[in-house]
């Protein structure tokens, strides 16, 4: 159960924007049990005034692929949004999906101090709220800080570790050596997590399930973690390719065609380091030959626009696109592996056949 609500299956699914997962994969997700994830990263750039005013059509947007979602998901599992804390639309992204009925709120990218504030806003919902972390410190500073200014404590919490796709809360020495393929232990970061949660379960009366992301290959993995105390984990590039994902067909077949060296790990305007394909984008980048951005919508709060190497924003839009030459493709340690078109259904039912079994 996470606030009161149930999730038939172990499965999360991992936020990725721009535009990677939204309403058709979150819903497809959730309607097979899992809880299926919106990312909130410019969720608007294909409506019409996007371009005009981004601010408004993301929100518009958002609002609009949290009910359908719901509606795809006919109650069989939960919808989550994923928000970074560090793009400028953070809070009223997630106002704006609270009010549309999402049932969990996923927040990395930066520590969602204020999250239960933001939440307090909207009082008619009872969404789950809860952070990514990259290991025990950052859980019990965010369960400390939340504790004592909001009297509460995460409904649950996601640990990424350093093999995961996209922005990594690790330094870029943790993620060069996990990409070289010497990570981080996951089932130590899980140990730091559930150790650090220890004591605010004890004080709240109630369980904080952990799910552990980033290099969990399969369901066996699954089981093998959930052993360790983990209820269960989250997947994310596995996902992309299947019908349903709201990538493109070019973003797929760039991700089926890639091969564990075309992927690297590259500095985000964000301020942390990612995992992503080796595109034409950051083979410029690494030469120092890539254009720098021409306009800025201030997307990132973090982001320098007279320093940025490319328009973070830009470049996720045209990897969903499908253009190779100049998208950002964020992806998984594991990338490698994904080679053929699947569905939803045949990815969650092949997690927990293999789930089921390793018991």
């Amino acid at each position: 159960m996470i606030r009161g609500k149930e999730l038939a299956l172990p499965v999360l699914q991992g936020g990725m924007g721009v535009g990677i997962s939204l309403d058709r994969l979150a819903g497809a997700v959730a309607a097979c049990g899992g809880m299926g994830t919106i990312s909130t990263a410019f969720c608007g750039f294909q409506e019409p005034d996007f371009e005009q005013n981004p601010k408004a059509a993301n929100l518009r947007a958002l609002e609009r692929q949290v009910k359908h979602a719901k509606e795809l998901a006919k109650g069989a599992g939960l919808v989550a949004i994923n928000a970074m804390v560090a793009t400028s639309q953070y809070a009223d992204s997630v106002r704006t999906a609270l009010r549309a009925g999402v049932d969990a709120v996923v927040c990395g990218a930066g520590l969602p101090r204020d999250l239960p504030a933001i939440a307090a806003e909207v009082p008619e919902s009872n969404a789950a709220l809860a952070p990514i972390v990259s290991g025990g410190r950052a859980a019990a500073l965010i369960c400390k800080l939340w504790d004592k200014h909001y009297h509460r404590v995460p409904d649950f919490v996601v640990l990424e570790g350093p093999q995961a796709g996209g922005h990594l809360g690790f330094s870029r020495e943790d993620a060069l050596e996990a990409q070289a393929g010497r990570p981080k232990p996951l089932s130590g970061l899980l140990h730091e997590v559930l150790e650090a949660l220890a004591p605010f379960k004890e004080q709240y009366q109630h369980d904080i399930p952990v799910f552990v992301a980033g290099g969990v290959k399969d369901g066996t993995e699954m089981h093998r973690y959930m052993d360790e105390g983990a209820a269960g984990a989250q997947f994310a590039t596995r996902f992309i390719a299947t019908e349903e994902c709201d990538a493109s067909d070019g973003y797929k077949q760039a991700l089926m065609d890639a091969r564990p060296e075309d992927i690297t790990i590259v500095q985000s305007p964000v301020g942390m380091p990612g995992r992503a394909l080796r595109s034409p984008l950051i083979r410029r980048v690494e030469a120092g030959t890539q254009p720098r951005p021409d306009r800025c919508v201030k997307c990132l709060v973090p982001c320098d626009f007279k320093t940025t190497p490319y328009c973070i924003s830009k470049a996720l839009i045209a990897a969903r696109n499908g253009d190779w030459e100049n998208g950002l493709f964020f992806c998984g340690a594991n990338a490698g592996e994904v080679n053929r078109l699947s569905t939803v259904r045949e990815q969650m039912d092949q997690i927990m056949k293999e789930w089921r079994a390793a018991q």
